[in-house]
């Protein structure tokens, strides 16, 4: 019987280390984007990049995932998970509110707002080029990129019927939103009370945090007409909020980074959601949800539920 020299057998280890190592590599890499740098306005910072499964019989159902909004970003959460269950996911990147502040928008969240209800409407429209079923599209975010999405879900139908734009004239209406480690309110008031200490979303009123709390009565018009929490409603779809911490501060995570990505923010927005008759689910650690695991399994159990027709609603 032959065996193998100590050499040989050093060559093969390294060899199947390697062969373990590509495989693991390769697992992790992202996707290739079916189309990259789509242009949905006349901004060159209104680009999105799309992940979609391939050929298929039916239209597939659609992931909208918002990046930054206080610098230029698109991201999405591993397309290959989305991709495998025949769900297509889109990156989106829109206008920040550096360009807001610098174009003097008023209020400079509103580039960021009415850019993510622009993108829903571009992938709705174009929906049949990319073979995506327009009646299935969920949107989400994480961190940052969370608030225009719930903008989105929260805010009714955005459709302008009698706009000379095609893409204005499409619905914004959406199947349910995924909002991680999320702060989902512009009104100072209503951060502090949910998570006293927090200072957070300058300037998207067009001011300072500290102004915008001594002037909140003066700015209550914009606040309802762009904050998701003033704007949520009974026809809002449903949301699935996920943090990471739980309502005590880890040791080694800061105390201002803490406080942005509370749990309790979520479950400040719940309360609202729960009084408006609106399904919202809020998991950290050791606070699990019912009828799904986590944020990627009630995206992927929404959006491959029956489809149906997308309800127009306001707040």
């Amino acid at each position: 019987m032959k065996t193998c020299s100590a050499r040989t057998v050093g060559v093969l280890a390294v060899v199947s280390l390697l062969a373990v190592s590509e495989t693991r590599l390769v697992a992790a890499v992202k996707p290739e984007p079916s189309s990259a740098d789509v242009s949905y306005g006349p901004s060159a910072l209104q680009l999105l990049d799309t992940y979609v499964p391939p050929q298929r019989g039916e239209p597939c159902p659609v992931l909208l995932w918002f990046g930054g909004i206080w610098k230029p970003s698109k991201s999405a959460p591993d397309p290959g998970r989305f991709l495998r269950e025949g769900c297509a996911v889109i990156a989106v990147q829109t206008r920040t509110m550096s360009e807001a502040v610098a174009e003097k928008a008023n209020p400079p969240i509103s580039y960021v707002m009415t850019d993510a209800c622009r993108a829903v409407q571009f992938v709705r429209l174009n929906a049949a080029k990319w073979k995506i079923d327009p009646r299935r599209i969920a949107v989400g975010g994480s961190s940052q990129g969370a608030l225009p999405a719930l903008y989105v879900a929260c805010a009714g139908d955005r459709a302008d019927p009698r706009s000379a734009d095609p893409v204005e004239r499409a619905s914004t209406s959406v199947l349910c939103v995924a909002a991680h480690r999320s702060q989902p309110s512009i009104d100072p008031k209503r951060m502090q009370e949910w998570v006293p200490g927090v200072k957070w979303g300058a300037p998207a009123l067009g001011c300072s945090f500290e102004e915008s709390l001594k002037r909140r009565e003066e700015l209550l018009p914009v606040i309802a007409k762009w904050s998701p929490d003033a704007l949520l409603h009974r026809g809002t779809p449903p949301i699935y909020f996920e943090n990471n911490w739980g309502l005590t501060r880890p040791e080694a995570v800061g105390e201002m980074d803490y406080l942005v990505h509370s749990p309790a923010w979520a479950l400040g927005f719940q309360k609202l959601a729960q009084e408006r008759g609106v399904a919202c689910y809020v998991k950290y650690p050791d606070h699990p949800t019912e009828t799904y695991n986590d944020i990627w399994d009630f995206l992927i159990q929404q959006m491959r539920a029956p489809a149906r027709s997308p309800e127009r609603s306001s707040p």
